[in-house]
């Protein structure tokens, strides 16, 4: 058997085929259009995995996607393939809109075809998992609760608005055409392969290199933290036992505030990785201009999870934090392909293209 997996050379995507591999007997067709976030270093490993599939393409491209439904048969679509940075999203909006809104529309246009066509019992296994954020939510002050998968959504920024257009889209191909989706949202992740424009591995690489640790405003910004092999296995789950049409929050249980990740980030460099004048690398932190409309606090509420799935988180932040700085500091080959561009030229050099 086999599943489809959209944007899985970027951190999450990446991290759930790297667990799934390793756990089952079932091929992966691995869909990523490989911009700029997309790193096949991090699927390295696979390279002569023939339960490994990767294909470069687009999931707009619906002649592809056509394609590789039709050629690979697949029980399930996973949709990881997003425009993901918010920062990104308020300089250039348009990737955003093209990729989680268009394309997520394309890709269950094509999905919908497909699954239509099926013999009864497999139309009836075949899922389609979306995977989102919270941020759909909008912002909380500090005495609201958590984000439920009941919240109204709010989004405040190009990013969020484009993956809640992509979320209502995946609702209604379920409510209109019957296609069985199941759709989870997450909260801030955080571990190995994580692109360094994010606020973790942006902060171990920049202290490394002694460059400024940049905090927006205050840095009094809350955050739900969720170490992305919790994600993986949450992901899993819902796959396996998930209600079609229903909706998943995921969380971690751990609401930081950004400064404190990264002091708590310091702490665990100075003591793992010490500079060499003897200083604490608390003394780069640097406050920066808040970004616009920058959401105040998230927080999610991930009791429907646990109680309908069993699922709950294997980390804490302090085991998964001192696991993602170790990762780092353990693998330089990839750190430095990342920053200096070099892990652009991995497909080139592995696939000739």
């Amino acid at each position: 058997m086999t599943i489809l997996v959209t944007g899985g050379a970027g951190f999450i995507g990446g991290n759930f085929v790297l667990d799934w591999l390793a756990a089952h007997d079932e091929t992966v067709v691995n869909l990523d259009k490989l911009t700029y976030a997309g790193n096949l270093q991090t699927l390295a490993s696979l390279r002569d995995n023939p339960r490994h599939v990767f294909v470069q393409g687009d999931i707009g491209d619906r002649e592809l996607v056509t394609r590789l439904l039709a050629q690979y048969q697949p029980r399930a679509v996973l949709n990881f393939a997003a425009e993901s940075h918010v920062d990104r999203s308020i300089h250039g909006p348009g990737d955003f809109i093209h990729t989680n809104v268009l394309g997520t529309f394309n890709l269950l246009e094509s999905v919908r075809a497909y699954w239509s066509e099926l013999p009864a019992e497999q139309k009836q296994a075949f899922r389609f998992l979306h995977v989102s954020t919270d941020e759909v939510y909008g912002t909380l002050s500090p005495a609201d609760p958590p984000f439920a998968e009941d919240n109204r959504y709010e989004p405040n920024s190009p990013y969020s608005a484009s993956k809640a257009a992509s979320d209502h889209l995946v609702r209604a191909w379920h409510h209109t055409y019957g296609l069985p989706v199941l759709t989870t949202n997450c909260s801030n992740n955080y571990g190995p392969y994580h692109f360094p424009e994010k606020l973790i591995p942006l902060v171990i690489l920049n202290a490394l290199a002694g460059k400024p640790l940049p905090i927006y405003g205050d840095g009094q910004q809350v955050r739900d933290w969720l170490y992305v092999k919790d994600h993986c296995s949450a992901i899993r789950r819902v796959l396996e036992a998930g209600q079609p049409g229903e909706t998943y929050n995921v969380g971690g249980w751990n609401e930081k505030a950004n400064l404190d990740v990264v002091r708590t980030l310091c702490a665990l460099l100075d003591e793992l990785r010490p500079r060499a004048d003897g200083q604490p690398y608390a003394s780069q932190i640097t406050y920066v201009q808040d970004r616009p409309g920058h959401d105040r606090r998230y927080a999610i509420d991930a009791r429907k999870l646990q109680r309908e799935l069993g699922w709950t988180p294997a980390e804490t932040f302090d085991s998964g934090i001192r696991k993602t700085v170790q990762w780092y500091l353990d693998n330089e080959a990839w750190v430095a392909g990342v920053t200096s561009g070099s892990y652009r030229d991995w497909l080139s050099q592995q696939y000739g293209a």
